[in-house]
C-alpha cells in the first residue's frame, strides 16, 4: 500500500496494467508521474499497409501511454534508453544465441533498464517509489521485503523480477499484485481508460515478426547463422541457413 501524498513514478508501457496502476494511485491521492522508456526504433517493423506488428513497447504503445497520462492529467515523460538497450539487451541476446545459450532479454531489460536506470531517474525526480504494472507482490518477512507471486497465478511475473535487490525493493511497488487480470480490466473500464480492452503482447519487442534468424543476421552479418548438418558418425550431410 502506498500512502496518499507520496510521489510515484509509474513506468507506463501503454498497456492496461501500467495504465490502471497509474490511475488507481492518482485516485488514491498520490502525486503520479508517468514515464515511458523509448528503447528501440520500430519504424521498419510495419506490414504492407504501414501498420506496426503490434509488439510491446512499440511507438503505438508510447502514444497510448501518453494518451492515458493526458486523460489522468499527470506529467508524462518519454526517456530515450536506446543506446543502453542496444548494449545491455540486444548485444547480450545475440551473444547468447551464438554461444549456444537461450537468452531471456525481458529479464535483462527489467534488471538493468527498469530497476537500475529508470529507478535512478525516478529517484532523481525525488519520487518515493517507482511503480510498475507487474503481477507480483512484495511482502515483509522477518523485517525485510521478499518477492512473492501475485494473486493471479495465471499472470505470475516474478520470473522477470528475481534479480531485484533488497535495496531496490525499498523503492519499488507493484500495486496490481493483489488483483486478477479480470479485476484490472474492470478498473480500466470503470476509470474510462481507452486501453481497457487492449490486447496483450508476449512477443520479444525487438523481433515483432518472430523471425529470429533475420534479426540475428541483420545484427551480426548475412550468413552468420549458416552451418553444417553433421551425422552422429561425423559425415557432413548438408548445410542449413540458421534456426532458432
Amino acid at each position: 500500500m502506498i500512502e496518499p501524498g507520496k510521489k510515484v513514478v509509474v513506468a507506463m508501457s501503454g498497456g492496461v496494467d501500467s495504465s490502471v496502476a497509474a490511475a488507481l494511485l492518482k485516485e488514491q491521492g498520490c502525486e503520479v508521474v508517468g514515464m515511458t522508456m523509448q528503447i528501440w526504433d520500430y519504424s521498419k517493423f510495419t506490414d504492407e499497409h504501414g501498420e506496426s506488428f503490434g509488439s510491446c513497447c512499440s511507438l503505438d504503445d508510447v502514444y497510448d501511454a501518453r494518451r492515458v497520462a493526458e486523460s489522468l492529467d499527470i506529467p508524462f515523460y518519454v526517456v530515450n534508453f536506446e543506446k543502453q538497450f542496444e548494449k545491455q539487451v540486444i548485444d547480450r541476446f545475440c551473444d547468447d544465441y551464438f554461444n549456444g545459450r537461450t537468452p531471456n532479454p525481458c529479464v535483462i531489460c527489467n534488471q538493468v533498464l527498469k530497476f537500475e536506470i529508470l529507478l535512478r531517474r525516478a529517484l532523481e525526480l525525488q519520487a518515493d517509489y517507482l511503480v510498475t504494472g507487474h503481477y507480483a507482490q512484495l511482502v515483509e518477512e522477518k523485517g525485510a521485503l521478499a518477492l512473492r507471486k501475485g494473486q493471479d497465478r495465471n499472470k505470475d511475473q516474478t520470473y522477470f523480477l528475481y534479480t531485484l535487490t533488497p535495496e531496490q525493493m525499498q523503492y519499488v511497488r507493484f500495486p496490481l499484485g493483489g488483483m486478477t487480470k479480470e479485476e484490472v480490466r474492470g478498473h480500466a473500464t470503470r476509470l474510462g481508460l481507452k486501453v481497457a480492452e487492449k490486447a496483450e503482447s508476449q512477443d520479444i519487442c525487438f523481433v515483432p515478426d518472430g523471425d529470429y534468424v533475420r534479426f540475428l543476421e541483420e545484427q551480426r552479418g548475412p550468413g552468420t547463422m549458416n552451418g553444417d548438418i553433421v551425422h552422429v558418425g561425423g559425415k557432413t550431410l548438408g548445410q542449413h541457413q540458421g534456426t532458432c
